[in-house]
């Protein structure tokens, strides 16, 4: 979140001290990341120590669970969480837990230019965690894939709500009218993705261990350039294309181009891609973001200069070239590799 939740400092301090045994000298919130739910901030103990500190509403076990197995497993590429007094990867924290991790001075895919060495570095990562053996026990609590509807009927519902609703909000009178006027597109946008799901329902697909949220922000690179994947707040077993949808499929500018993609692939290696799988995954996730925003602005009053965002990052995907762009050419290469 963009905005410093209402949390009096002295409290996450206290608590700190309590669970981690540690004595912050200085705690500073940190705007960062698109999620309401989530406040990052900075600790610095005593010692001059720099902790990063996740304020996290919502929390699954499965955030720090499955970094922890993965770290155990010889993936470097991830940060795992610090343990707290009592050997816990968390700590409650009234309607908040709490994760500590080390502060790893970098920067994410946003704020720099990657190097083809690090789209290689993602390309190996990524093939190692989806070609990991997963113990029963772990898997057992991990989601599958089910092609879900649910975000196809929140966005069904927020049409609906922009019809018969008025709002006294700016940005939700903007984007009440945006909706309005891509009623037909978005249609479209829903009905092939049904589509695609009804055929992916009825066949069978290998599972794999899946980040579910390769983006820019989700990567890490210090200046001696270690890599990592961060933020493991949705790990699925799904089809691999759950994770190579991004590469390409324009949800940022950082691994959009058809050379991006190729390097990327000298790392994971040769694959074959279902389109189907891939077309579907990248309609999906364009529909998930025009629900999460819509639920931002439409539901509720609150998030600050995180609203503006909000709306200018519904719009973008209709843009042309790309997310919804991207997703139709993807699609279109169904019938090609027939």
């Amino acid at each position: 979140m963009l905005e410093k939740p209402n949390v009096p400092d002295e409290l996450v301090i206290s608590r700190l001290q309590k669970e981690y045994g540690l004595q912050v000298a200085a705690l500073t919130f940190l705007p960062l990341g698109a999620d309401m739910g989530t406040a990052v901030y900075r600790a610095t103990a005593d010692d001059g120590t720099a902790y990063f500190l996740k304020l996290r509403k919502g929390f699954d076990e499965l955030s720090v669970t499955v970094p922890l197995f993965l770290k155990s497993q010889g993936v470097k590429e991830i940060i795992s969480p610090i343990e707290t007094k009592s050997n816990g990867g968390w700590a409650d924290f009234g309607e908040y837990k709490i994760i500590l991790y080390p502060f790893i001075e970098g920067k994410n895919g946003f704020e720099m230019t990657l190097s083809d060495s690090h789209k290689r570095t993602l390309g190996a990562a990524l093939r190692r965690i989806h070609t990991v053996k997963t113990p029963p026990e772990l898997k057992r609590t991990i989601p599958q894939e089910t092609f879900s509807p649910q975000w196809r009927e929140r966005v069904r519902g927020f049409q609906r709500q922009v019809e018969n609703s008025t709002f006294s909000d700016s940005n939700a009178v903007k984007l009440a009218d945006f909706i309005k006027s891509r009623h037909d597109e978005i249609n479209r946008l829903i009905k092939r993705t049904e589509e695609l799901a009804s055929e992916l329902q009825s066949q069978s697909h290998e599972l794999v261990l899946c980040h579910t949220d390769i983006h820019g922000a989700n990567i890490l690179i210090t200046s001696t350039d270690q890599f990592y994947i961060v933020d493991w707040d949705a790990p699925l077993l799904a089809p691999k294309e759950r994770d190579l949808m991004f590469i390409g499929g324009g949800i940022d500018e950082v691994w959009k181009s058809k050379r991006d993609e190729a390097v990327f692939y000298e790392g994971y290696g040769k694959v074959n891609i279902d389109f189907a799988v891939m077309a579907y995954y990248r309609y999906e996730r364009v529909i998930e973001d025009l629900a999460a925003y819509a639920e931002q602005l439409l539901l509720t009053d609150e998030g600050g200069t995180d609203r503006e965002q909000a709306y200018r990052r519904f719009k973008f995907n209709f843009e042309p070239g790309q997310t919804i762009g991207i997703a139709e050419k993807t699609d279109k290469l169904i019938i090609e590799s027939i």
